[in-house]
């Protein structure tokens, strides 16, 4: 393609801006997921209290749609930056929708047990945990499917680092890939670390209880910090870009 005449995005020349089949098989595997975290019921609601249950419930449904939505962003954000479509990519992304499927179940279950112990009972859960066994395994069950998908987007992004060359990046689109990567990596770190506290902590009830979750409130704090840096760094590359390539 004519990398002068392509559309930029954030300083990223687009290579991918063609829809391909594996796309809308990822797209729709996402959507999918999607409707398994908002179905949850035998019927529709049919009486006030039944539908005051499902509006007690819309919390926790954003909450789980926040994050399939930030993983399905940042494969489409791979997918317009690189147009890639060879056999390492189609395992990924496979890996990615196999992934996102398993995960959709203790995704939906950890967020409806958060809110149930942030709102005192308000949002209802359908968690049941009856020893610490159990409570260490939901952490680690979460934990792993959300450093599985950030793990498989990162693997992605460096992929596509490796054909830089036959890619023709430049240093401003090398160091927004790399980007990408940390971040994913930091959020591979939190699950992890939240695992280690969810074993780590005593077996009794407390306050200590809420640690494993609320390890991830800290990439509300890291990854902004590490975006406005990085983003200096790369709006520094995207100035110095050539202006024949920076055309369109």
């Amino acid at each position: 393609m004519n990398l002068d005449a392509a559309r930029i995005e954030g300083g990223f020349r687009l290579r991918g801006e063609a829809v391909t089949r594996l796309e809308t098989f990822v797209d729709a595997a996402f959507a999918f997921a999607v409707t398994l975290l908002v179905v949850s019921f035998d019927a529709m609601p049919t009486s006030f209290g039944e539908l005051e249950d499902a509006l007690r419930r819309f919390p926790a449904f954003l909450a789980g749609f926040a994050i399939v939505a930030m993983f399905w962003t940042a494969h489409h954000r791979f997918s317009r930056r690189f147009g890639l479509e060879d056999g390492r990519v189609l395992l990924l992304s496979l890996a990615l929708v196999a992934v996102t499927l398993f995960y959709v179940y203790p995704l939906r279950m950890v967020m409806a047990a958060g809110l149930n112990f942030m709102t005192g009972g308000w949002a209802p859960t359908e968690l049941a945990v009856n020893s610490m066994l159990e409570f260490r395994l939901v952490w680690v069950i979460y934990g792993s499917g959300f450093a599985a998908l950030a793990g498989i987007i990162a693997l992605l992004n460096r992929h596509a680092l490796r054909r830089a060359d036959a890619l023709s990046l430049d240093a401003a689109e090398i160091a927004l890939a790399r980007v990408d990567i940390v971040i994913m990596c930091v959020m591979m770190g939190t699950a992890l670390l939240s695992m280690a506290i969810a074993f780590a902590i005593p077996d009794t009830r407390g306050w200590h209880n809420a640690l494993p979750g609320s390890v991830y409130g800290l990439l509300a704090i890291v990854l902004p910090i590490y975006g406005v840096r990085a983003d200096r760094r790369v709006d520094a590359l995207v100035a110095a870009r050539p202006a024949r390539a920076g055309a369109g």
